[in-house]
């Protein structure tokens, strides 16, 4: 539809055959899908398995090397002999394995990202068939009525029907940083974009009020599919891990070409056969660069993440994964976070003095009860099997709770005393009020924070309830104040300054909030992983504290403010003082940018926490945005990088446990790739230099490196998180992968494989009396010895201690690799292609032997302690 705000609504709801009441029939809505497709943005077109295949020959060093194949192939041709065929046809094959590999590695990152991307569906309010339901989003058609609150996503273009004190932000559509005043009418078919105040657009959200609104267009056909219809064809971007490794990934190539090249000049130098050497280096080069690092990394990462989904904790953003192994402060609210969200209703304070909540309270008590639940949103319902069902916020549906104890049914009550009008809660005022029709008075009633009320009062004597609020507080027990006044007239439009001024105190109502039994634990976790924990909360700063000091996040000399305490400070003073500040209270949406902003100037990483709109912002500033599934708005869950579905502090803490597993596993595949491929670099490289011979020929260097390079090194990136990874204090934001001594472990390691190797070709040779002993030697010890070093990457720990194959995984990945190395050297035929000859029984048994001895040294010295795992920094931060 061309100009869908342009019309009268009359003309619009005909032209889309729909009706504002009843929206359209559940056959219509299907037809219409069937019609128009699912609302949603065209994802960009998927590779085929053919394009991924023929992609994996971009690479120059493969090109180099089937390049070096084709003149091999050209030479055989020209010198007629059978057997010189074999060297190229067997590189094309070990080219085409690995591209099939390649492949099907990216197949498994693909498959695990688009599973991520299916995990938080979006979900929609329509009307249909004259009902109200959620629906998924995509399911949404032309013609569908939906409704739309505060913090809500719009889920498509849509012509306004009814709103109420209505605003959107659509800084991501207009880049208008003021969220846009709607309202129903029409509006100028000239009119932009950012103009039309009648409609709500997709990807935008609802940042005030409420709405009826008819559904215009879906899909790629909203505003917003257009921009996306200009985006297609960009590709993902790398993490930036993935970045750090194609950096390395090309130092290697250049040293490896370097190396290559010398060999190269040595062998022609010596006599060696011009393409038996130009071949060796070749291969050298290719399998010396670690080319699939940054699919495996990819892959690691995926599944990672998906495994984070079974602790509740869904990535919405793939370098995230990273940034959680670098976590050094969590900011967090309290309610439903640190505490169980199940507010239940305790004291009550009236002129009569204070008197805890019972199923028989006093008059004064009641009264006090009627006011505040006319005062409520929520709702209590009393299902069948006796369960209590909870709906809308705790602090309310507390009160409505001890109101029904005592005889005082929410429904009832508003039966008899009818809402007539209401100014709902906010953030600013931090109070709400109703207008109740009370035996024929027209009654307003306020309930909010008792700071912000006392000072509207002007009868009831409130100042007396403050002494009451500290004692109350002192014990983790919030507060909510209550006062009334009556009208004469019910005013056209309710105002705070004319309804919410003049008030009779009557008092106060206090509930509590336990925290969870897990979140003491966690946080003790926290400190002893080098996380330090901030509480960040709307309560009264007394509770606050009292809470943080229970669940040991605030201890001795540790500060404790408020939000007003917070807005006289500088920022020069907060940044200097932020270290000691572990609890902010009454503090406002915009004061925990500031916050999160001074940490960030230490140096720190950032977790944030939040469940509103106007969190958004605090979420994005913060290095990893931690949004609420149960009561986090969509606005919140979008800005935010992770999603906790139980909107539990511990599970934020178990994310960050498991994003540092995962960080340390892709550290493990990177050090055990690097290391076997500095070997094989270095293995050549010295026997040309001392022995003149090459120790490897080219189609040998590509089979180990085919068979151990890939699912070896996947498997280290499925081991599962280290016992004690959360006694390690968090990696520094721009640390190397190759801290803290593991570069020299690499190197180290591959030293040793070379001498290994080197020693067993010397052996091989004299042995046999001739080379092709030595290499037979060589391929034998060095490829089984990258099997076994698999094993010795998998723990810092002994195997002894958890066990050698409780990896499945690698237990499996070892297996092939191992028999494809045996199918090789067993086989005459194939043993002959590759250049190797059948060995003594003897001589396996010494290369076994040989191959094992790595992980034999390196488990006994962690099991005795010579070697122990470094623990970068332990304690409290």
């Amino acid at each position: 539809m061309k100009y869908p705000y342009s019309i009268d609504l009359d003309t619009l709801m005909a032209d889309l055959r729909t009706d504002k009441v009843n929206g359209l029939g559940e056959a219509e809505a299907k037809q219409r899908l069937e019609a128009y497709g699912p609302n949603k943005l065209e994802a960009q077109k998927k590779k085929s398995a053919a394009v991924r295949f023929f992609g994996q020959f971009k690479d120059v060093m493969i090109l180099i090397l089937l390049a070096a194949a084709m003149v091999s192939l050209v030479i055989a041709i020209s010198s007629g002999e059978r057997k010189e065929f074999f060297e190229p046809f067997l590189i094309l094959l070990i080219v085409v394995l690995n591209a099939a590999m390649g492949t099907v590695q990216e197949g498994k990152a693909e498959r695990a990202l688009e599973a991520l991307q299916n995990i938080s569906a979006p979900k929609a309010r329509a009307v249909r068939n004259g009902k109200d339901g959620i629906i998924s989003a995509e399911e949404l058609v032309p013609g569908d009525i939906v409704r739309l609150e505060a913090g809500d996503f719009v889920p498509a273009d849509c012509r306004i029907i009814q709103s109420f004190s209505l605003k959107s932000e659509e800084s991501a559509l207009t880049g208008e940083s003021v969220p846009s005043e709607k309202q129903q009418g029409v509006i100028s078919a000239a009119s932009p974009l950012g103009d039309r105040t009648n409609m709500l657009f997709s990807g935008c959200s609802v940042s005030q009020g409420s709405a009826l609104a008819v559904v215009t267009e879906t899909g790629m056909q909203t505003e917003m599919g257009k921009i996306a219809k200009l985006l297609k064809g960009e590709e993902n971007g790398q993490t930036p891990l993935q970045a750090r490794l194609a950096k390395l990934g090309k130092l290697l190539g250049i040293v490896a070409l370097v190396a290559c090249v010398v060999i190269f000049i040595i062998g022609v130098m010596d006599g060696m056969p011009v393409m038996e050497i130009f071949m060796t280096a070749v291969s050298l080069a290719v399998s010396a660069i670690p080319e699939g690092l940054p699919a495996i990394v990819t892959i690691v990462l995926a599944l990672g993440v998906q495994k984070m989904v079974r602790h509740n904790a869904i990535i919405r953003k793939l370098p995230a994964v990273e940034t959680l192994g670098s976590a050094s402060v969590i900011c967090s609210d309290k309610t439903g976070t640190l505490t169980q969200n199940r507010m239940t209703l305790v004291k009550l304070y009236h002129a009569d003095g204070l008197e805890t909540v019972s199923e028989n309270n006093s008059a004064r008590g009641k009264q006090l009860l009627t006011y505040a639940t006319l005062c409520c949103n929520g709702e209590v319902v009393a299902n069948d099997d006796g369960t209590i069902l909870h709906i809308g916020d705790p602090t309310e549906t507390s009160i409505i709770l001890a109101a029904m104890n005592n005889g005082l049914k929410k429904s009832v009550l508003e039966e008899k005393y009818s809402r007539l009008a209401e100014l709902p809660f906010d953030s600013d005022r931090k109070l709400m009020s109703t207008v109740n029709d009370i035996d024929g008075t027209l009654t307003v009633i306020v309930k909010g924070a008792y700071d912000m009320l006392a000072s509207r009062c002007v009868a009831g004597h409130p100042e007396q309830a403050a002494a009451t609020v500290d004692e109350l507080s002192a014990d983790a027990i919030r507060i909510l104040a209550v006062a009334t006044k009556t009208l004469d007239v019910l005013p056209e439009k309710l105002t705070s300054e004319d309804i919410e001024n003049g008030l009779t105190f009557q008092g106060l109502v206090g509930m509590i909030d336990p925290p969870r039994p897990e979140a003491k634990v966690a946080v003790a976790t926290c400190k002893e992983a080098g996380i330090r924990p901030v509480m960040i909360t709307g309560d009264h700063i007394v509770t606050a504290s009292a809470i943080a000091r229970e669940l040991g996040i605030m201890q001795e000399g540790d500060k404790a403010i408020t939000g007003t305490e917070l807005e006289k400070m500088s920022d020069g003073q907060l940044d200097a003082e932020v270290s000691e500040i572990s609890v902010y209270a009454r503090v406002s949406p915009t004061d925990k940018i500031r916050i999160v902003k001074a940490w960030q100037k230490r140096g720190d990483v950032v977790s944030m926490t939040g469940d509103g709109v106007n969190d958004a912002p605090a979420l994005k500033a913060a290095d990893i945005g931690c949004a609420m599934g149960i009561t986090g708005t969509d606005v919140a869950k979008g800005a935010a990088d992770m999603i906790l579905t139980d909107d539990n502090f511990a599970t934020i803490v178990e994310a960050v446990k498991q994003g540092r597993g995962i960080y340390e596993n892709i550290k493990k595949a990177v050090a055990y790739l690097l290391g076997t491929n500095i070997s094989e670099v270095l293995v050549v490289f010295l026997s040309m230099v001392f022995w003149r011979q090459s120790p490897l020929l080219s189609m040998q260097l590509l089979w180990i490196n085919l068979v151990t390079d890939s699912l070896p090194a996947i498997a280290l990136g499925m081991e599962e998180t280290e016992p004690d990874v959360m006694t390690h204090a968090p990696k520094k934001r721009d640390e190397s992968i190759f801290a803290h001594g593991n570069g020299v472990k690499i190197v180290l390691q591959g030293l040793m494989f070379t001498v290994l190797t080197l020693f067993a070709f010397w052996y091989g040779r004299n042995a046999s009396g001739q080379v092709e002993g030595g290499r037979t030697m060589a391929f034998w010890t060095l490829a089984l010895c990258q099997v076994f070093h698999a094993f010795n990457m998998r723990s810092a720990h002994s195997l002894f201690k958890i066990g050698f194959f409780t990896n499945r995984k690698m237990n499996y990945a070892a297996l092939v690799s191992a028999t494809l190395v045996c199918l090789v050297a067993f086989i005459p035929p194939i043993a002959t292609a590759f250049g190797l000859i059948m060995l003594s029984p003897a001589n396996y048994l010494i290369g076994l032997a040989l191959a094992m001895s790595p992980l034999v040294i390196m488990e006994l010295s962690k099991a005795i302690g010579v070697v122990r795992p470094k623990s970068h920094y332990i304690g409290k931060k």
